[in-house]
């Protein structure tokens, strides 16, 4: 079934994919804020995660729905989906090529299958199953891996920031402290590629505070099949700090973010 689950996924993501480059021809509007007014929402994000449910459903009409735009829908199957129509609607909006549509599929509360498609250049990130049982990370058909082991201060870390003002001023403070620990930042504005960024070894390692799972579901479960450990924990701010890194170097990485100040754990260091 899991790999079943992956075809469908690339399915819906190839097609919700077509729709929002047709709308970014078209021009981009401007739908709704969510959490701020620089938290935006298109009518892209809409209409595509609806082609989404709608082309899913029409082969899995038992299933669950958890998306970023609809309502969560119940299903009776033991499949839900986590959908983000579009993970980096700040680029889309101005027309940077980093965003994303991501599809997971968990089994019994356990993700299966993953599905990132680069909407601007095409490329397509998947985690499926092989026969025998493991599961390879693909990019556009050809196996990824992680990046071979690096001292701390050689790795390019990417990040992200939240659209909340009182946490962002948190993860810049953090930030000022991990900088100088590592090769260089680099924050491109879609968690669901950045992930996918660890597990081709485009970056070595990957932190944010304030992800949900329609975030990092397809994306984390990617890395994780090219070599990448995955930690969800709290952080400085109280919400959820996502960690991501080859596992060769994740425990120095953790702790490099711990003692710059990302986690809650960094708050009950400094009392």
């Amino acid at each position: 079934m899991p790999r079943d689950l992956s075809d469908i996924a690339l399915h819906a993501a190839r097609a919700a994919a077509e729709l929002v480059r047709g709308r970014a021809t078209r021009g981009v509007v401007v739908a709704a804020t969510k959490s701020s007014d620089v938290d935006v929402v298109t009518e892209a994000d809409r209409a595509s995660e609806a082609l989404i449910r709608e082309l899913i459903r029409e082969r899995r009409p038992d299933d669950a729905f958890l998306g970023e735009e609809g309502a969560d829908e119940p299903g009776t199957s033991g499949v839900r989906w986590i959908i983000d129509p579009i993970d980096g609607t700040v680029n889309f909006l101005y027309g940077i090529p980093q965003y994303a549509v991501s599809i997971a599929a968990e089994l019994n509360g356990e993700v299966v299958a993953g599905v990132v498609l680069n909407v601007a250049t095409g490329t397509e990130y998947i985690a499926r199953e092989q026969p025998g049982g493991t599961v390879v990370a693909l990019r556009d058909g050809e196996a990824i891996a992680v990046r071979p082991p690096a001292p701390l201060s050689q790795r390019l870390v990417a990040t992200g920031f939240s659209y909340d003002s009182d946490l962002r001023e948190l993860q810049a403070r953090a930030l000022v402290r991990l900088i100088p620990r590592v090769r260089d930042i680099r924050r491109l504005g879609s968690c669901a590629l950045d992930l996918c960024h660890v597990a081709e070894g485009a970056v070595d390692a990957y932190v944010e505070e304030g992800v949900n799972l329609w975030d990092h579901a397809a994306g984390a479960f990617i890395a994780r099949a090219a070599g990448a450990r995955i930690e969800l924990s709290v952080g400085v701010g109280g919400r959820a700090l996502l960690l991501c890194a080859p596992a060769h170097g994740f425990i120095e990485f953790r702790a490099a973010v711990v003692d710059s100040g990302y986690s809650a754990a960094s708050a009950h260091m400094r009392e």
